[in-house]
């Protein structure tokens, strides 16, 4: 039996309408970027593998979510089976990087009593002319939030992959250490999928075998 993937990780993108969401999935989970997005209406779905370390294959099921508030009724639904959350800010609009808070007090109040890995992200770093928010603040928010920060950008994908990748490695050195755990009625995390797979080394012996058959009548 072949291991597809040994966990599935299921990741929340929050943020406001037009921070980027949506392009930095596309960008992770299918290498491309569009100057053209239609906002996301509810909640659209991704899903990318990754090899976090040496015979560990993580599913990550990904979740853009909307950021207006007449979908904030649908997608508060899929707070509580996440197991992590990019927190995605706009680095050339103020407002976006100070309802930051807000999301992560709304996100760990529905979660409770469990919770949830974050990683906060200051997305369109390409645009540093039209910068709002100077690294040096948003690293001390995400100091105060106790969660990591990293600077990206879908339009010129940098330090995209690391994001996600980050976020993951937190989550599983956590389920290492048994913080956090599978659970009964719960999609944050699930355990492995396996498949069986015919090799072509038993082919050979099936080929093998027939043809020791023939020859006894020979």
């Amino acid at each position: 039996m072949d291991i597809l993937w040994q966990y599935q990780f299921r990741i929340i993108l929050l943020g406001d309408s037009t921070v980027g969401k949506s392009s930095l999935l596309k960008r992770f989970t299918d290498g491309i970027y569009s100057d053209v997005a239609d906002p996301t209406v509810g909640v659209d779905f991704y899903a990318r593998s990754l090899d976090i370390e040496s015979g560990v294959k993580i599913k990550l099921q990904l979740w853009d979510t909307a950021g207006q508030e007449r979908f904030r009724s649908i997608t508060t639904s899929y707070y509580r089976n996440s197991v992590g959350g990019l927190l995605v800010f706009d680095l050339t609009n103020r407002k976006t990087f100070d309802h930051v808070r807000e999301w992560h007090k709304e996100v760990s109040e529905h979660i409770l009593p469990h919770h949830m890995v974050f990683i906060l992200i200051g997305h369109k770093s390409d645009l540093n002319k039209d910068r709002k928010v100077s690294r040096d603040e948003a690293e001390h928010l995400a100091a105060e939030l106790g969660i990591r920060y990293v600077e990206t950008s879908a339009k010129c994908n940098s330090n995209v992959d690391r994001a996600f990748e980050l976020l993951t490695r937190d989550i599983y050195e956590l389920m290492k250490m048994g913080e956090i755990v599978t659970r009964d009625g719960w999609d944050g995390v699930k355990s492995g999928l396996t498949a069986k797979v015919l090799y072509p080394a038993d082919e050979d012996e099936e080929l093998v075998a027939a043809t020791s058959e023939k020859g006894c009548h020979c």
